[in-house]
């Protein structure tokens, strides 16, 4: 069952649905292509063996099969050591639910309901939950019936995830393939029915019967299981290296796990998967399980490498998903929702004011650091009436110019400079403004830990969180409040000078850049194939080289159309992301 090709022909003699493909043995390219031409397009390409999406694709036409099927074997290769594939027809708008089975050694099989693992990036699932949505019980008895003869149609023992694709047109459901182990998801399963899926396992092994019967599987409210993946979501969800230097997951508690194997200080390289924790929850039906979702969401913290944290946010606050209504395709659908639009003036400007509202809060967070590192560093020293909180002047009030860059993704243009001016204030607050025109913001920060603060203003209490480190000669700042998180920048070797109005300014330079017309590496990785020459002609779209990271592979493509200049890698080289690969001569 560990092979799809033959699974599926095990599954077709015992009668369950198969999407029509083909799972032959014949492998050479004509021949695939051949069997491509009596599937149709669209079509799908899938390595026979392994799992997560790796060497997946799509063709929508023939003229893409071949450069499909060598990069999905490539991957398959790379990935699983087998790099036979197997073709099938494309379901334009399917939903993927699996099953979980469990057999023992004595002959017993049952199911312990669905899952829906619908909502997916890169052929990837993010988000799956348990039990399905919006399908009858009519649906859920019929699926989990054909798993289990799926099960025992090959005398399967031990944990085992029965996949169908269900055709939402139609609510056809079709067999896809069986996992023959405890799946990354298994968690949702485990918190709807209350059992430990690990020990059942370790009993089966020893050959012990199932503790319970089919009838006796309870079905406990609801679950939902979110992937936490190092990632460049802006960049099309590329995998992203790099040190968690501030990595603080959620508390956990009979209703939340938090499964991981990573801890702050930690670095997330490019030879393995870039998940690092699955946020799992549960409650007593959808709704509330969602809403603790997306609260856990809003407090799971990471700094050092872009993850999809904001992007799950906005999966699980969506109006659709709310509902149930979820499909393989519900990112693409949505995408407008989902991602930054840049010809949206309005959205740009919305993000523009939270970005200065939390760099308002940074800033006066910040002073509030200083002046504490201030006194720790000069304990058991005459205190300075100069350096008291608030710092005394004579005739003015102190205060310091604060620059911070933030980058608006709904721009897509580069880094805005937000320069704040932090006056101290006689009763210990701060006084926050950008600009003359611009209206002023009272804060009140009070310490509560090395980067927790209780924060007043605008009328509100909050709980703040700031993580700072320093990365490519900037002072990397994030910071949590509510449900909103921001990332700044401050150049590094900064001076500070007071002016004749005792305004303390910290200066920025110029940041170094490529020369024009320079592709840079999108991600850190392996340069595993060079398709051009250095100086060769190319057309804008044309793939120039293919790198991987994490077992998944990239096609790097000209810009635009002109000669290559400055061709710099080869195959089997290492890069880092944002490293010069290439240069467009128009």
């Amino acid at each position: 069952m560990g092979d799809k090709s033959a699974s599926k022909r095990i599954m077709g003699d015992a009668g369950v649905p198969l999407v029509p493909g083909y799972h032959g043995h014949e492998q050479d390219i004509d021949h695939m292509k051949s069997e491509a031409g009596k599937i149709g397009y669209p079509l799908i390409i899938k390595p026979t063996h392994g799992g997560g999406g790796k060497g997946m694709r799509i063709v929508e036409s023939e003229k893409d099969f071949t450069d499909s099927f060598l990069g999905a074997q490539r991957e398959a290769a790379a990935s699983f050591g087998v790099n036979t594939i197997l073709l099938e027809k494309y379901i334009t708008r399917p939903r993927h639910i699996e099953v979980q089975v469990f057999g023992d050694k004595h002959g017993n099989v049952i199911h312990l309901y669905e899952r829906d693992c619908s909502v997916q990036r890169r052929h990837q699932k993010i988000i799956e939950e348990a039990p399905a949505p919006n399908i009858s019980e009519k649906f859920r008895t019929s699926l989990g019936q054909a798993a289990v003869s799926a099960a025992k149609a090959v005398g399967y023992y031990n944990a085992g995830t029965v996949e169908f694709i269900v055709d939402t047109e139609s609510d056809q459901f079709y067999f896809m393939e069986m996992n023959t182990r405890l799946q990354v998801e298994h968690p949702v399963t485990e918190m709807i029915v209350g059992q430990d899926l690990v020990e059942w396992q370790i009993r089966v092994a020893n050959g012990e019967p199932l503790p319970i019967t089919q009838d006796e599987v309870p079905l406990l409210g609801h679950a939902f299981e979110a992937r936490i993946y190092a990632e460049n979501v802006p960049k099309g969800f590329l995998p992203a290296t790099g040190v968690l230097n501030h990595y603080r997951p959620v508390a956990v508690s009979s209703s939340v796990r938090v499964e991981t194997g990573v801890e702050q200080g930690d670095t997330v390289s490019m030879h393995y998967d870039p998940m690092i924790a699955k946020l799992v929850v549960s409650g007593g039906n959808r709704g509330e399980a969602l809403v603790k979702l997306k609260d856990c969401l809003s407090n799971f913290q990471v700094a050092g490498v872009p993850t999809n944290i904001n992007f799950l946010q906005k999966l699980a606050g969506h109006k659709e998903f709310a509902v149930g209504n979820v499909e393989t395709h519900f990112i693409e659908h949505h995408k407008s929702d989902l991602f930054a639009d840049e010809s949206n003036p309005g959205a740009a400007e919305t993000a523009y004011k939270a970005a200065k509202h939390s760099a308002a809060l940074v800033a006066a967070c910040v002073s509030a650091i200083e002046h504490s590192a201030w006194n720790e560093s000069n304990q058991g020293k005459l205190p300075s009436i100069w350096h008291s909180h608030p710092p005394f002047r004579v005739h003015h009030e102190a205060k310091q110019t604060i620059e911070l860059e933030w980058d608006n993704e709904c721009e897509g243009a580069g880094s805005n400079l937000i320069s704040l001016c932090v006056i101290n204030q006689s009763d210990g607050s701060y006084l926050i403004q950008e600009g003359n025109d611009s209206p002023s913001l009272d804060v009140r920060v009070t310490r509560a830990g090395n980067c927790e603060f209780r924060v007043e203003a605008a009328g509100l209490s909050m709980n703040v969180t700031i993580a700072a480190y320093l990365k490519d000669g900037y002072k990397h700042i994030h910071i949590w409040h509510g449900s909103e998180h921001h990332q700044f920048k401050q150049k590094v070797g900064i001076e500070f000078s007071e002016d004749e109005g005792g305004v303390q300014h910290r200066t920025s330079s110029e940041t170094s850049s490529h020369p024009p017309g320079t592709v840079v590496a999108p991600m850190a990785g392996l340069v595993v194939k060079v398709l051009v020459e250095n100086e060769a002609k190319v057309d804008q779209g044309q793939p120039v080289l293919v790198m991987e990271a994490m077992k998944m592979e990239h096609v790097v493509k000209a810009p635009s159309s002109g000669s290559i200049q400055d061709l710099k890698v080869k195959a089997g080289q290492q890069v880092s992301d944002g490293s010069a690969l290439f240069r467009i001569k128009g």
